[in-house]
Parts: structure tokens; sequence; C-alpha cells
């Protein structure tokens, strides 16, 4: 029975409150309004006289008891934290609750609020898995996408590539037996028609799988990009060091790759940059990419607010058990900088 006598201020209103509030000295419980005895699935009558140990969850009931306990010694006056519950069926009810040291007929016990999260904890854990499993996609669609790239740079070179090369051969065979003007004016055409769909093909097939990545590595590679992307926008390129011994798997190798075209393709088009410069180096047991531009800055870029190549360079990132951040350079411009775990080839 509940004990109609125990001094409650503001009894009236505790006793209708949306809150849980609860009474405990020596460990067990003296007082629950009905709303904090419903969340545990019993009636205040039911609850009142049940230890406290008896209504925690193993895996936190050390810890509950030792908060309860410095509350009570005088340690600590007042502890807000978050607990799991032992519903009346048996099942687990998470719970947020701020707890303070009062007396209580002359001796110390605790005086608490509790609030049921249990709704807000699962939404949230649907929320995590719901983002892992949008990660575990996003990775799955990074290595299918590479793996077509790859599929179709080689069909490209080999099949296509081979295919007008043959043209090529036979076009100088006709141009050799035929000593016709027009003829010859005509083959002269197609030959340079030939070779730019040659050069094209080479080019394309070196955008989507770049062949020095898999035959010279990831800082040959990444001196090759620089270098025809100063070409192609006429933007100043440094690598440093100038030379960099590295030799990481060769997936590891070419997602930190696609990061560092991913900013490059981002620097082009937003920055107003003159030039670039892409650094690597050993932390530890880290590797350090930074990329820097002069340019106008991440707070003063204009966008679109679609930041999807962002998104897509923080997720490869991620993938490798790194970090990237961008922001701001010292002394203007933006500086983009990678860490990743240093795991090399074997």
């Amino acid at each position: 029975m509940a004990h109609p006598s125990l001094d409650i201020p503001f009894r009236g209103i505790v006793e209708q409150s949306l809150a849980g509030i609860y009474v405990i000295q020596d460990e067990v419980f003296q007082y629950a309004n009905a709303t904090f005895a419903g969340m545990m699935g019993y009636t205040p009558e039911e609850l009142i006289g049940k230890n406290l140990s008896e209504l925690v969850a193993p895996d936190v009931r050390d810890a509950q008891l030792a908060n309860y306990r410095r509350r009570i010694s005088g340690e600590v006056a007042s502890i807000r934290f978050f607990t799991k519950g032992i519903h009346k069926d048996g099942s687990f009810v998470d719970l947020e609750v701020h707890g303070s040291r009062l007396l209580y007929r002359g001796r110390p016990a605790v005086v608490g609020v509790g609030i049921n999260i249990t709704e807000q904890v699962r939404q949230q854990e649907e929320l995590r898995a719901s983002r892992e499993r949008l990660r575990e996609l996003a990775s799955y669609i990074n290595t299918v996408r590479e793996e077509q790239r790859s599929r179709i740079a080689r069909e490209l070179h080999d099949v296509v590539g081979g295919l007008l090369t043959s043209m090529k051969i036979d076009i100088q065979r006709i141009d050799r037996r035929s000593d016709d003007a027009d003829v010859k004016a005509i083959v002269a055409d197609l030959l340079f028609l030939v070779q730019e769909s040659i050069g094209a093909v080479r080019q394309i097939s070196e955008d989507l799988r770049p062949g020095v990545l898999d035959h010279l590595g990831l800082f040959a590679a990444l001196r090759s990009a620089l270098q025809e992307f100063a070409r192609r926008t006429e933007i100043a390129c440094t690598l440093t060091p100038d030379d960099f011994d590295l030799d990481l798997l060769q997936q590891r190798a070419t997602t930190i790759y696609r990061i560092c075209q991913e900013a490059l393709t981002n620097i082009a088009r937003h920055a107003g940059a003159t030039q670039v410069t892409v650094s690597l180096a050993r932390d530890g047991a880290d590797l350090v990419l930074e990329i820097r531009d002069n340019g106008r800055g991440v707070s003063r870029r204009t966008t679109t607010g679609k930041s999807i190549g962002l998104v897509g360079m923080s997720e490869r990132a991620r993938e490798l058990g790194g970090t990237l951040t961008i922001g701001d350079a010292p002394g203007g411009g933006t500086l983009l900088s990678l860490r990743v775990p240093l795991e090399e080839q074997p």
C-alpha cells in the first residue's frame, strides 16, 4: 500500500505529474507516483518496497548503485544520467533520470524525476542503422562503379582502340597503293580523323581508369593528374615532395586518387584559383594528403546549396577509416586535408 503519511511537498501536483517522480532510501523505493510506476509496469503500491537493484538492468546495475551511493554519501548533490530499467513483463525500459540528495524523515534519500525515452532510443537506433545501411550502399556503389570504369576502360583501349588501329593500317595501305590526288586527299582526312579518334579513346580510357595508377602507383598517378589538370585549366600546380615511396593496396590508392580528382574538379568549378599545391606526408601510422588553393575560400564561394561532391569525398574517406576536413586556408584560399590509416601493400 502507498504511504499516505509520506511528507511529499505539493503532493497533488506530484501525483498528477506527467513526469515520473520517486523517492529512494536505503536502496528501496519509498514513494513513486503513478507515472513513474506505470513506466515500469507497476502500480505505485506494487513498486513501493522494491529494492533498486531489482528494477535496473544487469549491465547498468553497478553504475546505477554507484550513482545512488555517491549522492547519499554527499560526494555529489545531484546527477542526471541515462539508465535502463526492467519492466514488470521483463522487457527493458530506457530512462533519463535526474535525482538529487535530500533529507527524508531525517535521513539522506534520493528524490528523482524520470522520463521514459524508450521510443526515442528506438528511433535513434533505427536512424543509426538506416545511416549505416546508406553508408554500406554508398561503399558498394563506389566499388561497383570502379569495377565498371575499369571494365569499360579496358574495352575502350583494347577493343575500340584495336579496331581504330586496324582502320588506320588499312587506310595507310590505300594511301600507298593510290597515286590519285583526290584519293590521297580523302585518305589524309581519314587518317587525321582516325588518329583523333585513337587519341580520344585513349583519353577517355585514361579518365575512366588511369593506367599509371595500376602500374606505377598513387604518387605517379597524382603527378600525372596534376599535369593534365594544369594543361586543361591553366592553373599552376605543384606536387610535394618531389618523390614519395608509397605502395598502397590498389583499392585504397584508387579511393585516395578519386578524392583528389573530385577536389580538383571543385577547384576548377568554384575556386577561381591560379595555384594549387598537393602534398603527401606520413604522420605516424597515417597518410596525410593536403590540397591547397589560392582561390576564394570556402566562406566566399558562391554555391547552389548542393554538396554532393563533398559528401562523396567524406564517404570515401570514411570507407578508409579516415577523416576529411575542408576550410579556409591561412592567408586565403581553401585547404582540404585527408587523413587515413596507412595500410600498405604487404
